[in-house]
């Protein structure tokens, strides 16, 4: 099997896919563990893929994107953007419409606390 294909099969079976160096319970870098932590504060079930494990996935995900960085989350197969971007919906509420948008199960009260903490 291709990346590509790889790719498309993570992103299609999984609700929620962090691509990201590292695992959600051991980030290998600052950005990755920002977007895991997250998630994980926020409890929400997703799929972690350590590209640092295999280099054709690492540059597969860019390829497939077309998004130059790493991590990359996805939601219901559609990309939704790297740290910045995440950290960004996270702050506004974007980050929670698009999971109740799409049914993608999460702690609101945990999301509102991490606003509260930013504010």
């Amino acid at each position: 099997m291709s990346a590509k294909d790889t790719i498309t099969q993570t992103v299609t079976e999984n609700d929620v896919v962090l691509f990201m160096k590292g695992t959600k319970m051991a980030p290998r870098c600052g950005f990755s563990q920002r977007v895991a932590g997250v998630l994980n504060y926020m409890q929400v079930d997703f799929a972690d893929v350590d590209v640092l494990e295999d280099d054709e996935i690492r540059q597969g995900i860019k390829d497939y994107s077309d998004w130059p960085t790493i991590p990359q989350l996805y939601v219901k197969g559609e990309f939704v953007g790297g740290c910045d971007i995440v950290t960004e919906m996270t702050l506004s509420g974007e980050l929670d419409q698009l999971f109740a948008e799409k049914g993608v199960s999460f702690d609101k009260a945990a999301a509102d606390k991490i606003r509260e903490a930013n504010g």
